[in-house]
């Protein structure tokens, strides 16, 4: 760790930290009170993600959709129009609307191989802009003077490392120039966050030998074929067991930094209870 100690982290000149866990639990929360604060360059992975490697996708998809409507095929051709992606650190919709959800086109639906292939597209995304995370701390400071650092990732980071490796490429990198903090959640927020998804069911990335199964199990389990499943259906069946394959796989990366809990986030509110909390967990990993 670049921290070894609450000493090291309350005198450090630089400080950058990286935010991982379930979405849902305070990862932008901080990041945003740490860049109203002052001082913190705001580095949102799923921004860089739906402009830098996934923002021609997303917009010629937008494309694609107008084509299907002779009014705005013919703008589209005539260059009367412009069809771009509005995407902002707090709305990413355009990257979650890509990935889409799979099943009967008729509701919205992907067929299952166009929906891999986003999959796939996405995590090469992600990897990408995880692999910037060190560009995006050197430009920090000499282009816009930003002490610190903070690094905003997406639930999907621990589908693409092994914690358990202690060679694992990515992992390595990122714990080279970032404190890693895995904010974690009780049971009581994972029934919560599953409570609210259920609400609002919204597309996310999968490991890819996780999807195939939670596929095969779920056209089994109701006896239909793949143009018939609901989408929404499907990826509201399939979100408890994310949580529960993600848990350990989130566990496997705390030894690679330190870990805070979701209550101790929600009552962090401002930049110098951000330093005690970050310094109380290094204590106790001590």
């Amino acid at each position: 760790m670049i921290y070894n100690s609450a000493r090291e982290w309350r005198e450090a000149a630089n400080k950058r930290v990286l935010f991982y866990g379930m979405s849902g639990l305070g990862k932008t929360h901080l990041s945003n009170m740490l860049r109203d604060a002052g001082g913190w360059f705001h580095y949102s992975i799923d921004y860089r993600i739906g402009t830098r490697y996934m923002g021609e996708l997303i917009v010629d998809n937008a494309k694609a959709h107008a084509m299907q409507v002779p009014f705005l095929r013919d703008l589209l051709l005539s260059d009367s129009i412009y069809i771009g992606s509005n995407i902002t650190f707090n709305n990413l919709t355009p990257v979650s609307t890509y990935l889409g959800k799979p099943g009967d086109p008729a509701k919205g639906g992907l067929p299952i191989d166009e929906y891999r292939t986003r999959q796939a597209q996405f995590r090469k995304a992600e990897i990408a802009a995880l692999y910037d995370t060190p560009h995006f701390i050197r430009r920090a400071e000499r282009l816009y003077g930003y002490p610190n650092f903070v690094c905003d990732t997406g639930g999907s980071i621990c589908e693409w490392v092994d914690g358990d490796d202690p060679d694992d490429p990515l992992l390595n990198e990122l714990s080279r120039h970032c404190l890693l903090v895995y904010i974690q959640g009780s049971a009581a927020h994972t029934q919560e966050l599953v409570r609210r998804f259920d609400r609002a069911p919204k597309p996310m990335a999968y490991q890819p030998e996780f999807l195939d199964a939670a596929w095969s199990e779920y056209l089994r389990e109701n006896k239909c074929k793949a143009d018939e499943v609901d989408p929404d259906s499907f990826i509201r069946w399939t979100y408890a067991r994310a949580l529960a394959h993600r848990a350990p796989r989130y566990e496997a990366m705390a030894k690679w930094g330190v870990t805070v809990t979701a209550d101790e986030v929600a009552a962090t509110r401002d930049a110098q209870a951000f330093d005690d909390l970050v310094a109380t967990a290094l204590e106790r990993r001590a």
